[in-house]
């Protein structure tokens, strides 16, 4: 059965309008899974012929979400960072994407060190979805050619959004991701 992007952008606004915290988020990676599924959808936005780089294919005036397409031709392994005040929900398209989450042992007092821990670390493979609440910190690591989507609660650029070195523990802010 096919799903479009247009239904779930309906259904995004359906969700949100009654429900802005996690169990609204869990009905939401539930359909981008069921998007993740339609041949015609990875086929005009995720497939070889889709230009490399980062694609807004919605960007909700009222609601403020978006749902963007990573379409990565080089393997690249993130930082690890946060979506600032905002959820995150990646979805894989083809390839995969390597995630670890991380905890904070300290208590955020400095703002520029922070001492950070691996929490878990797993493999999303093609058709399947995560949730990243408020704040999670978390890394990406995918091969040449993985692609994902991602539904966010808002344009990330517009917020402050934070990126750690493990090593030496330093504090970053994050620069604008040119989603818009």
């Amino acid at each position: 059965m096919s799903y479009a992007l247009e239904e779930l952008v309906a259904d995004c606004r359906a969700i949100l309008a009654r429900e802005l915290g996690p169990s609204g988020r869990e009905e939401i990676r539930v359909l981008l899974e069921r998007l993740l599924r339609d041949e015609a959808f990875l086929e005009r936005h995720c497939s070889d012929a889709t230009p490399p780089g980062l694609h807004v294919l919605h960007d909700e005036p009222e609601m403020g979400f978006q749902v963007l397409a990573h379409i990565n031709a080089k393997a690249r392994v993130s930082p690890p960072h946060d979506h600032g005040a905002s959820w995150a929900i990646y979805g894989q398209a083809s390839g995969y994407t390597d995630v670890t989450e991380w905890i904070r042992l300290d208590d955020g007092a400095n703002p520029a060190h922070a001492n950070l821990e691996q929490r878990v670390t797993y493999r999303l493979e093609p058709g399947h979805a995560h949730i990243y609440q408020d704040g999670m910190i978390h890394s990406i690591d995918y091969p040449d050619r993985s692609r994902f989507v991602r539904v966010t609660g808002t344009n990330l650029d517009r917020i402050p959004r934070i990126m750690f070195d493990v090593k030496t523990g330093k504090v970053t802010q994050m620069t604008p991701q040119q989603a818009s």
